[in-house]
């Protein structure tokens, strides 16, 4: 069993990249916090393959339609205001547009309407060909051959539309409580890197709803979702050029947390620096994750890595915000690094999934050829689900008689 996040706030995700579509139940949401389908649609918009003309050429609306979880008492008709969809008889149902989480698992639903399976007979069967750097040979065999090869099935990162929608309630949660705010930035791309990151930018001052709003504008606007515009146009040149080469890229996708509530986490088996980097880690493609200044600490002397320390606070941030798996106060900050894509259109050497030797090359198929262009919004997902679950976790040894009354 697949389990994000966990044990207080988590979200369980089904579906496959060319079945009917992804569902998605998030338990844990604290009641009466407000969610909108809006604001849930708006970070899918990000994700979506066909959002960004350097991603995949598969294009899918990925409307979202939210079932359980949420009320208003107040406000029914604006509260039933979402999208309808179709059952048996031509009969609609009407599913939510807003209303207060109920504290009940939210359960949330995205069809798929651009699979194109016929482009996937190439691996069929046991003796389907299987492409280097794929889930094509270990999960046909882990199944004994029963899996949905189409698209990479649960491989594929269609299946992080879950991330996201978990992440969305994480963070409509930590925004309300804390006013903590999610971003990310592609810093490299291949062999180019930026000069500019969010992690300087937060570094010696406190952030405010106006400086990520114009962030977050900024990123939008820009080719690629870096707050570089220099390195954003030899990106997506350098995009362009190994995609018609039939090849793909690797790249570095910075992830920051800003306005995070000190105190957070634990010390050893559930530090909060433990499950980042594992959730991290574990999106597809991903191959190493770094916290703070990650790397560069190596080269330094403890000396110029710790962080002073006044009465206000710490002055900068090398240790990414987590201080022995534990919030500071300061803004979380991770680097996760990805590898080229998989599926690409040059000859390689590979075998069926019987092992028989052959000369590979993929037939059809839609791909992304840089997975980095897409993963920031799903990265940011998954830091809000621990930083959510972490929080609740926290307030449970926080216990107070008030809370438990029902009489006077």
């Amino acid at each position: 069993m697949e389990i994000l996040g966990g044990p207080l706030f988590a979200v369980a995700g089904a579906g496959e990249s060319h079945g009917p579509g992804i569902t998605t139940i998030t338990f844990g949401c604290p009641s009466g916090i407000r969610i909108e389908r809006d604001q849930i649609q708006h970070f899918l918009n990000r994700r979506r393959p066909g959002s960004n003309k350097h991603g995949t050429p598969r294009n899918e609306a990925d409307q979202v339609v939210l079932t359980s979880g949420v009320f208003d008492d107040q406000n029914h008709d604006a509260m039933l205001a979402g999208p309808a969809f179709s059952i048996g008889g031509g009969a609609e149902i009407a599913t939510y547009k807003s209303g207060f989480a109920t504290g009940e698992p939210i359960a949330a639903f995205v069809g798929s309407a651009s699979s194109k399976s016929g482009h996937y007979q190439q691996f069929a069967g046991p003796q389907g060909e299987v492409r280097p750097g794929h889930t094509d040979l270990v999960k046909h065999h882990q199944s004994k051959g029963f899996v949905d090869y189409r698209g990479g099935g649960r491989s594929s990162y269609r299946s992080a539309i879950s991330d996201v929608v978990g992440g969305s309630i994480a963070r409509a949660f930590l925004a309300e409580a804390f006013g903590t705010r999610f971003l990310s930035n592609i810093v490299q791309v291949g062999s180019l890197k930026s000069k500019r990151h969010l992690a300087d930018v937060f570094d010696s001052q406190d952030s405010s709803a106006t400086d990520v709003d114009d962030l977050e504008a900024s990123l939008a606007a820009s080719e690629i979702y870096t707050i570089d515009p220099e390195f954003a146009d030899a990106a997506a040149k350098l995009i362009i050029e190994t995609r018609k080469g039939g090849d793909s890229l690797g790249g570095i996708v910075e992830v920051i947390a800003v306005n995070v509530p000190p105190l957070v986490g634990a010390p050893l088996y559930n530090s909060l620096k433990l499950r980042l980097m594992g959730s991290l880690g574990g999106l597809h493609a991903a191959r190493a994750v770094e916290v703070g200044s990650g790397n560069d600490v190596v080269t330094r002397l403890g000396s110029e890595n710790n962080d002073s320390i006044r009465g206000d606070g710490y002055k900068s941030n090398h240790h990414g915000g987590m201080l022995g798996g534990i919030t500071t106060g300061r803004p979380l900050v991770a680097r996760v690094a990805f590898k080229p894509t998989s599926t690409i259109t040059t000859a390689q050497k590979s075998v069926r999934k019987d092992l028989s030797e052959i000369d590979y090359q993929l037939d059809k198929g839609r791909h992304d050829p840089c997975v980095a262009i897409r993963a920031g919004v799903a990265l940011e997902s998954r830091m809000a689900i621990e930083l959510a679950n972490a929080v609740l976790q926290h307030q449970s040894g926080r216990v107070h008689a008030d809370d438990f009354k029902l009489f006077e």
